[in-house]
């Protein structure tokens, strides 16, 4: 059974691309491959060692070569939470301020608290405040503290916004010139030019399994100054940068799913823009259904709405025994349906938030996929109402 097509599986419709995907069959292949006949480790210094070093060295070389850096600024993580701690907690490290959006996934917005950090609110439609951020950068260094880092997402992982991220360098640069500049891209691989990205930021956070990749892998870009301090200490991996055997199949895969998302980058967007068009056509008939952000400052991916007269978790509960999968919000939080911080930041009721949906969108999302959803959203709205 092929994991492209779950629509044709007891899983049903997969509306819930944003928070994973399902593999790559070429990944997969090459990652077996790895498995079967390069698992020795790439540390080691014996025959069997230097294959898979060589075979990891390959991967890295072509994940850079995407991305426009340098092999040796991508250093391999566990996943995008890992690369957005090590850079908010490794640039702080050695003194300074973090500074973040409220609207930040919390693998960014929880370091940044717990290192004392700046929460600079956002606008409505989820993107940071770029007058709140200089005011925030400007108290600091009146204080006679210095910013260390500046985290902005480059897609919100709820509602879809894309980050003007050129327009936050430029205040960044003009109003804290010595801090590092954080993105986190675990959501834009499928719908933006990596290379832009990590051409504007100095650190970059990325995790495969958004886009098409096995989980547990993922990377933090460096460029330029940047060298936060290692979260692992041990083995002296990653030049030092992050310590622990490397995973080399994951990073192969990694490779692979990067170099198709890239390929395909610009057919998906167009392909997948014309579903969220549909399936909010679709669920806007039922009435009371408000789009979180207008769709032009968001990416094609997300489709976030506020479902009046109804809560989340009725909604998720009766799509899901339909056979859809969806979700309110984040599933980083082992599962629990929690209210969203992203719309209690960009101002939405809590009375409209209470009937939040996030629907998102993939490379293996069909019109089928979508006409069934819609059918089962409007009858389960329906009869929540009554």
């Amino acid at each position: 059974m092929s994991t492209e097509r779950l629509a044709d599986n007891d899983a049903g419709v997969y509306l819930d691309h944003a928070a994973t995907g399902p593999i790559r069959p070429t990944v997969a292949d090459a990652m077996a491959s790895v498995w079967s006949e390069q698992w020795a480790n790439p540390a080691a210094s014996h025959r069997a060692g230097r294959d898979a070093r060589r075979t990891l060295d390959d991967a890295r070389e072509r994940i850079a070569e995407i991305l426009a850096v340098s092999a040796a600024d991508v250093v391999i993580t566990s996943g995008g939470t890992e690369a957005d701690n090590q850079a908010i907690t490794g640039a702080v490290a050695g003194g300074g301020v973090a500074v973040c959006s409220a609207a930040e996934h919390h693998a960014v917005l929880d370091p940044v608290e717990a290192a004392g950090g700046v929460v600079v609110p956002c606008r409505g439609d989820a993107h940071i405040d770029l007058d709140a951020l200089a005011d925030q950068l400007e108290r600091i260094s009146a204080s006679g503290r210095r910013v260390a880092v500046v985290s902005a997402m480059a897609v919100n992982n709820e509602v879809g916004t894309r980050t003007d991220l050129a327009a936050v360098a430029a205040v960044v640069r003009r109003h804290a010139p010595g801090a590092w500049l954080h993105c986190d891209a675990v959501q834009a691989v499928t719908w933006c030019d990596m290379s832009e990205v990590c051409a504007i930021a100095d650190m970059v956070s990325m995790s495969a399994h958004k886009f098409g990749g096995p989980h547990s892998v993922g990377a933090l870009v460096l460029s330029g100054p940047a060298a936060p301090h290692p979260l692992l200490l041990g083995g002296g991996q990653e030049r030092g940068r992050r310590s622990g055997t490397v995973d080399v199949a994951g990073v192969v895969g990694m490779a692979v799913a990067l170099a198709e998302a890239s390929a395909e980058r610009d057919e998906v967007t167009t392909r997948v823009a014309g579903l969220r068009d549909r399936m909010l056509a679709g669920v806007k008939t039922v009435g009371g259904v408000h789009n979180t952000v207008d769709v032009s400052s968001s990416v094609p991916g997300i489709c976030h709405v506020c479902i009046d007269g109804v809560e989340s978790e009725a909604v998720l509960f009766m799509l899901d025994a339909a056979g859809v999968a969806a979700s309110a919000a984040s599933a980083c939080a082992s599962g629990a349906l929690q209210a969203s911080h992203v719309t209690a930041a960009m101002g939405v009721p809590a009375e409209r938030a209470s009937g939040a949906v996030r629907f998102s969108f993939g490379r293996t999302t069909t019109n089928d996929d979508i006409d069934r959803a819609v059918v089962v959203v409007r009858d389960a709205v329906e009869r929540l109402r009554r």
